[in-house]
């Protein structure tokens, strides 16, 4: 059983579209980022960086206690390599899909979450700030656009690299991001979104909370930490 600590973010679909494409057996523990759960100590004991996704795996591989793991990239490999699903045993094919993998954890993930930042959230509209986080964003979707050009999937086959880039491809509006002019990664895009899983992973996170998740009253506990005033 997986144990899957979460909110409806980006970075917490990643985990329920895998789970759902991979059938396992879970619980969605709730975190709500915008009430400050994820400060609680019981669950900094799981992921020490305060934020979700985290899973505890209470059936690990190796027949031991239970494996708590953080951060969505790892947690999608951790899961992949548990499984054996959506990840190749080929060299070259495992390369690939790790490099997409950590292309979005360390790229595409932090420069749209920016985007979403400067763009929505700052209490001042600072057009550099906007402008450079924009202009990056809509450089990665060239990235991706040209890696799909040729190949279904990022990494040829339907792998994690896929499920960790979609969920931050859907907020493309909110990115200033038009699909059209990205016609290899609208087709992905389209296939991804129509999967049955993905689907499924979708609604079990409207079942958790369908109200925004940044509002006024959140933002001092999202976007004002530091260490000496994190809980």
């Amino acid at each position: 059983m997986i144990e899957l600590y979460y909110w409806p973010t980006p970075n917490g679909h990643k985990i329920t579209i895998f789970l759902e494409e991979a059938e396992l057996d879970y619980t969605i523990i709730p975190v709500n980022i915008s009430a400050g759960d994820q400060f609680k100590p019981e669950f900094l004991q799981i992921s020490p960086n305060n934020r979700i996704p985290a899973i505890v795996d209470t059936e690990p591989a190796d027949g031991g206690e239970p494996i708590s793991v953080f951060e969505s990239g790892a947690i999608l490999l951790y899961l992949a390599e548990k499984t054996s699903k959506f990840i190749s045993s080929d060299l070259r094919k495992r390369k690939t899909i790790t490099e997409w993998l950590f292309w979005q954890v360390g790229g595409l993930g932090p420069m749209a979450g920016q985007n979403h930042h400067f763009s929505q959230y700052a209490p001042e509209k600072i057009p550099y700030g906007i402008a450079r986080y924009v202009n990056e964003t809509n450089r990665l979707y060239g990235v991706l656009n040209r890696q799909l050009a040729a190949r279904e999937y990022l990494a040829g086959e339907y792998s994690i690299a896929d499920m960790a880039c979609y969920p931050w491809i859907v907020p493309y509006e909110k990115q200033q991001q038009n699909l059209d002019d990205f016609p290899h990664l609208k087709r992905w895009f389209d296939s991804i979104g129509s999967r049955p899983a993905v689907i499924r992973a979708y609604e079990k996170g409207r079942q958790v909370s369908s109200q925004p998740t940044v509002t006024e009253e959140s933002k001092k506990i999202l976007f004002g930490q530091t260490a000496s005033n994190t809980q």
